[in-house]
Parts: structure tokens; sequence; C-alpha cells
């Protein structure tokens, strides 16, 4: 099995399953490190905001302070400060929301991370997170893994592309085990560096790491699904309004990105503080939010459970909608550490309690179950705010053990995708695999083996005789813009190359006496009409020529025109540019 210019060996499987097994011990501790932090950060506070109904508690520290609604105000302050302190001292790369970190890696850096990176991002997003940060567990796991498979690559020296597909591998394996979703995780791994592609070549070994983790994370928290749903079914009747929710949902992710990145650039950035101290101003934004609106803090699991059941009222949710965009943003554009991808499905969560409502009022023969379209919700929004349609289907899908919403899911995220344009909360997404220097060398290759030398030589040549003065050929070089002209004998055959070079290697003196015969080079480079620009290239970077002479395809003797670099790069350019 050959992917990517790398024939896959026995050694790359399992260097997949180690860096999965590493994934899903490293999203076990995160996982616990989380509850931890949550205890004593919002224990002190007394407001512990409620979880997803199949979440296991590992650890529990009896913490137990009464409600302090000024605490809200403060320890999100508080979080904040030591998570800037940390990142911005130690691995400022470990700032925002950490998927992002992973696509630059993998697109521009080899798929190398600092070794520090994971532990930073580690500390300081469970501090973020615990002390009531709006982010999510995606961003810090998906550095932990990627961070594993990045270090373990630099240390047995794997290939560029080896390193670049375990750095997947470790991203996916994190984000599928702890949102106990491995197919959905797998997808997302290979989804979520375009907005219009996909590294499918990598999907194999991808499965195999992210399904190891699963199994590490499921055997100490449980097989079951995150969240426990009712069991929804839904009319055909209903996909218009699903439609109609993937429209809203489309418009409403624009908004968030747009906000989102938009705090960040002309607020946050323009702040004139330390870094450090930055993601202590949007905690106590988020604080004073809080202060009126507690459901905005932390991840909001237990508000999507709650919307789900139909126990959340309709103001309640409206509210939340434009809560948590606030609360995200505060928390990451400042940076703050954690992930989007919480954040995001309780948004679309709310969107879509909101709309079901709505709907079952103004349709009320057609809607079956409104709680179907809290699901829907959530995967529809993060589909359109993170250009990952498919993943974010699956991944809802796995994390409720719901494939009911299957049909309208697609419909809703597809429509939502559409709406959304190009706008995504992942910036360094590219738009497809040609745009991606990792993939520029093969697309490099394949076009140059598709054209022809007859597709870009040009008929425009200086020959040289064979039988002029080292002086007549000094007047040529300085007449032309070339470095090496073709030769050829008195019945006009092809006979070899000269170069200033060669020149240059005779004394002054006697250029009036010699001729080029005396200096040239003999072996005649050349290529045919009918020889791919690949061959060119090769001839050209062998000989050490800027341009070789083209020959008639018939006849070697008779030069027909020239090829260079120049016209090569020229057409690979505006190839590109099609």
């Amino acid at each position: 099995m050959e992917q990517e210019g790398y024939m896959v060996t026995k050694k790359v499987y399992v260097l997949a399953v180690l860096v999965g097994i590493i994934a899903g011990l490293g999203a076990l501790f995160f996982y616990v490190l989380l509850q931890i932090f949550t205890q004593i950060f919002l224990g002190v506070t007394g407001y512990i905001p409620p979880g997803p109904a199949n979440e296991v508690s590992i650890i529990e520290l009896g913490i137990d302070f009464p409600f302090n609604p000024i605490m809200l105000v403060l320890i999100p302050t508080i979080g904040s400060l030591i998570s800037g302190i940390l990142v911005y001292t130690f691995a400022p790369e470990a700032e925002g929301h950490g998927t992002d970190a992973v696509i630059e890696v993998y697109h521009y850096k080899s798929g190398y991370i600092r070794k520090q990176v994971p532990i930073i991002k580690t500390l300081a997003s469970a501090i973020t997170i615990g002390s009531g940060g709006s982010a999510g567990r995606e961003g810090p796991i998906a550095q932990i893994g990627a961070g594993f498979a990045s270090y373990l690559s630099y240390k047995l020296n794997l290939s560029e592309r080896e390193k670049e597909v375990l750095l997947l591998c470790g991203m996916a394996a994190g984000i599928g085990s702890i949102f106990k979703s491995p197919f959905g995780g797998s997808i997302f791994g290979i989804e979520v560096l375009y907005q219009k592609d996909y590294e499918a070549d990598s999907f194999v070994l991808v499965i195999i790491s992210t399904f190891m983790a699963y199994g590490v994370f499921a055997l100490a928290t449980g097989w079951g699904v995150i969240f426990r749903t009712p069991l929804y079914t839904f009319s055909p009747y209903e996909l218009p309004l699903f439609a109609v929710l993937g429209l809203f949902a489309g418009i409403l992710a624009k908004a968030y990105v747009l906000f989102f990145y938009g705090l960040r650039d002309n607020f946050f950035k323009k702040l004139g503080i330390p870094n450090h101290v930055k993601p202590a101003i949007g905690g106590l934004m988020l604080g004073i939010l809080a202060y009126f609106v507690p459901e905005s803090l932390a991840s909001g699991y237990g508000w999507i459970q709650l919307a789900m059941y139909s126990k959340l009222a309709l103001n309640t949710m409206l509210v939340l909608i434009f809560a948590k965009i606030l609360a995200t943003s505060f928390t990451i554009s400042s940076g703050g550490s954690g992930g989007v991808f919480a954040p995001s499905l309780v948004i679309g969560a709310m969107l879509g309690g909101v709309s079901g409502i709505l709907f079952k009022d103004l349709f009320p023969s057609i809607v079956v179950e409104p709680g179907i379209f809290v699901l829907v919700g959530m995967a529809c929004f993060f589909a359109g705010a993170a250009k990952v349609p498919l993943a974010a289907i699956v991944m809802v899908s796995e994390m409720t053990g719901d494939y009911n919403i299957l049909a309208p899911a697609i419909l809703a995220s597809t429509v939502s995708y559409f709406i959304s344009g190009s706008t995504s909360i992942y910036e360094k997404q590219l738009m497809n695999k040609a745009q991606s220097p990792v993939h520029i060398p093969e697309y490099i290759s394949c076009l140059l083996e598709t054209f022809k030398v007859e597709d870009v030589a040009s008929p425009d040549i200086t020959i040289v005789s064979e039988d002029i003065t080292l002086k007549e050929l000094e007047r040529k070089f300085l007449s032309t813009k070339y470095s090496s002209l073709p030769v050829v004998d008195k019945n006009n055959n092809y006979i070899g190359i000269v170069s200033l070079f060669d020149l240059s290697s005779v004394p002054i003196t006697e250029w009036d006496k010699k001729t080029v015969k005396d200096i040239i080079k003999k072996t005649a480079v050349y290529v045919r009409p009918d020889d791919t620009l690949s061959k060119a290239i090769s001839e050209m970077l062998y000989n050490g020529l800027p341009n070789i002479p083209v020959i008639d395809g018939k006849d070697k003797n008779k030069i027909i025109g020239k090829i260079s670099f120049n016209d090569i790069v020229k057409i690979l350019y505006y190839k590109s540019k099609r």
C-alpha cells in the first residue's frame, strides 16, 4: 500500500498504534485534570454547571462552598491570568483554541511541535475551563495527541510525510477518544485541514490511531455515549424546516466567526498591555457576563443535555445563544487556552432548541418532536462554523448514539456549510490540498509529467557556429540573456553547448585566436518535442544549464527551439491561477 509518495511499512502502522495509545492516555489525564480544576475553582463559587448524563466522574474532592455570585466574577479572571502567564511564558503557540496551531504545523512546519507545548496546553486549558472559561476539550487534546506524535516522529527521524501523517493520527486520536467519537474524530482529522478537501490517503492510519485511543479512554470512562437522548424520529415533512434551521445556522456561524476574530483583532490585540495579562481581561469580561448569565460558563454540555429533553425554557436558550458567543470570544479571543468545539455545540444546540419550539408552535401537525432540532442544530452549526460538515454529522451522531438524525443533519449541515461561505473558526485552514505546501511537490510533479516540451518550448533561439572566434562568442553572449548557447557545425548539425564558464576559463588574450570548436562540450544535451517537462527539468539540473535546445523529433541534428527554467515556471504559475 502506497500513500502520498512513501511506502506504508509495518513500522508506520506500529507507530500509529502507539500514537493512539498515548493519545488515549493523554485524553484520560486531561479529563481527570479538568475534573480536578473544575471542582477546585468553580467549587469555590458554589456553582458547578451540570454535565451530560453519561459522563462519569472519576475523582471527587468534596469541595462544597455556598453560592457566591461575586466569586463568579473573580474566579474566571484568576484562572485566565494563571493560564496566560503559563502560556506566554513557556509556550506562546499554546494560546487560543489549539486545533488551528496543529493545522498550521501540518501545512507549514513539517509536523514539528515543541515538546513543552502539549504540557503547557494541558495545564493552561484545564485551568481555563476549570475556572469557568467558555472553551472545550478539542483544541487542547488535539495538541496533546499531535504533540506526542511530533516528538516521536522527530526522535525516530522519520520522513517528512510520515511526520505529517502521524501528526494527523495524534490529533484525530485525541479528539476521537475524549469525545467518544472514534469514527467522527478520524474524519475530523482528515477534514479540518481544508475547507473543501480531505487528506483521504491518511485515513487508514488515522482511524487505527483513533480507535486505539478510544479503546484506552473508554476502558476507564465507560463505553457509553456522552449524551443520553430520547428516541427521536422525524417526518419527511420536517425536512424543509431542517433546511431553514441550516439557513439560520449558516448565518449565525458566519456572524460568530466574524465577532470572534473581530474582538481579537480590533480589541485584544490593540490593548497596550503584555500578552500575559490579556486572558485575564477576557476572564474578567466573562465573569461579569456570568454574574448575570452563569449558564455561559465552562463547556456547557449539561445545558445541551437538558435541551434535548425540553427542560430549558425558550427565553433561556435564546439568551444562551448570544451569551455563549460572547463568553467564548472573551475566553479564547483574548489568548485564553481551550477548544471551540464544545461552545459551538452549545450555540448550535440552543439555536436548534429555539427553532424546534417555534416550528412546533407554527406547524404542530408537522413537527413530531422539537428535541431533534437540538441534535441537528449542534451538527449544522459546527459544520458551518468549522467547515467540517461530514465530521460534525458523524461526531454528533456518535456522541448521542442517535443515527436517526443523519438525513436531517446532512440536509441542514449542507445548507449551513454553503450559507456560511468561506468564513471558518479555524483560520489556518486552506481551501484545498493544492494550496498546501505539503502537496506542492506532488502537484508540480503531476504538472511536469502532464505537459510536453512542445507545449512550452520557444522557437526564439540564438545558435553559434563552431568556427567563430571566442571574441565573437563574447559579443553573442552580450547580445543575449542566456549563459549557454547551442553550437552547430558547418552543416548546421547540432554538436554541443558552450557556456560563459567555458569562455571565462580561457585567457582573454587568446580570444582572438581560439574558436568555439576549441572549448565546446562535445556532449550534446537536448530534449525532443514529445518529452515531458519532467525530463527537461532533469536534463537541465543534471547538466547545470538554465536552458537547453529542443531538437527535431525525427532528426536529432536539427535544432528547432529551446526550453528554459523560466518557460517552465511561467506555465506552472499560470496553471496554478486557473
